[in-house]
């Protein structure tokens, strides 16, 4: 049976130290490419304006947090709202009021004003909020 000799006990401390050195290294760098998770908080309800903020036949895109959301007037005087994000490639829609329909510039996708996807390359509906009117001011809410 063989013992420790010098030599391997000197590579073996000189091959611990190169991990210790290559971990110290790269941990930083994964760190940083890698962001942690900071949990978004969550909105019940966000402001958004006034009633009369909004022309009857327009749309606007507001912020729900870090999301944007599309409010629409209808030209009869009602609220509706949808996750402004086309769900076929992300690109933020806006509101036609000559055609009265949701489009999306990027690949010329078309939604109903009930979100529904009706031409073009989206593969499923907006995501619909809730619209709420107290006295005159407006709020969205996640829809239930």
């Amino acid at each position: 049976m063989r013992g420790v000799t010098r030599r391997s006990f000197i590579d073996w401390l000189l091959g611990l130290g190169v991990v210790g050195w290559v971990s110290s290294v790269l941990y930083p760098i994964v760190q940083y490419i890698i962001p942690p998770r900071v949990p978004e908080a969550r909105l019940s309800a966000v402001k958004v304006g006034k009633v009369d903020d909004f022309e009857p036949n327009s749309g606007r895109v507001v912020r729900f947090g870090h999301q944007p959301v599309l409010l629409i007037r209808t030209e009869f005087g009602d609220f509706k709202a949808f996750g402004a994000t086309c769900t076929h490639l992300a690109c933020i829609v806006q509101y036609r009021p000559d055609w009265k329909l949701i489009w999306c510039a990027c690949h010329n996708g078309r939604f109903d004003l009930n979100g529904l996807n009706v031409a073009g390359p989206p593969p499923r509906p907006l995501e619909p909020f809730k619209v709420v009117v107290r006295g005159d001011e407006v709020f969205i809410t996640r829809e239930a």
